[in-house]
């Protein structure tokens, strides 16, 4: 289904009842909806990011809901979209915090490559309709892939922004993992706390300590 080492970590989930009725629901909005991200690319961000490789975890809540934008990793968009306002919040601070460039576009697969898990916790969204899947079950489902790299022997670090992000801090075993949080990088909260925050040397000074190699966030331009 994924393609790689995930299919193995998930593999009793996949065959929980719950799952198989999440995809059917999901199927129906795909024939009867405009839904995204485009089906092909739903389980983009585990394809991209394999278990084992997971150093970081940036979790969102659910897709972008217009056009051509949502392409199955959380805060990116495809090449040639205009770059969403909170991921310029995000590349702000990141060319603070490391000074590095800002790059010219909002597709993020370099960081899933490195190892970003770029996780929603509900994983599809009706065009124009913002939270609307929020009821499928979607989160029974990203839970147990927190849980999952929570559960991990190799540390990994995640990125809780926001009230809905932390509320996930539950599932992961803080003794095990580096935990960050702050606000919001959205532009109604980012100043109470996001810039300044420096989540990416953070992140980085944290795999180090514990032998891993740190994350290049530095995003090539198109």
């Amino acid at each position: 289904m994924f393609g790689n080492d995930w299919d193995d970590v998930l593999k009793d989930e996949l065959h929980q009842p719950y799952f198989k009725e999440l995809m059917q629901r999901v199927q129906e909005e795909y024939r009867t909806h405009t839904v995204y991200p485009p089906e092909p690319l739903l389980f983009q961000a585990l394809k991209l990011t394999p278990f084992a490789s997971v150093k970081a975890v940036i979790l969102g809540q659910d897709p972008y809901h217009g056009p051509g934008q949502a392409h199955g990793l959380s805060f990116s968009v495809l090449p040639g979209v205009r770059i969403p306002p909170s991921l310029r919040n995000m590349y702000k601070e990141m060319a603070s915090d490391l000074g590095v460039p800002v790059p010219d576009h909002g597709y993020l697969i370099h960081w899933a490559e490195e190892g970003v898990l770029l996780l929603n916790t509900v994983l599809t969204v009706r065009e124009g309709q913002a939270a609307s899947h929020q009821k499928l079950g979607w989160q029974r489902f990203t839970d147990a892939i927190i849980q999952a790299i929570g559960e991990r022997e190799q540390p990994a670090v995640f990125i809780l922004w926001g009230a809905h992000a932390q509320k996930k801090e539950a599932l992961i075993d803080a003794n095990r993992h580096g935990i960050l949080k702050s606000v919001h990088p959205s532009p109604l909260s980012a100043r109470g706390g996001f810039f300044g925050s420096r989540p990416f040397s953070q992140t980085n000074h944290y795999l180090e300590s514990h032998g891993i190699q740190p994350i290049n966030w530095e995003i090539p331009s198109l």
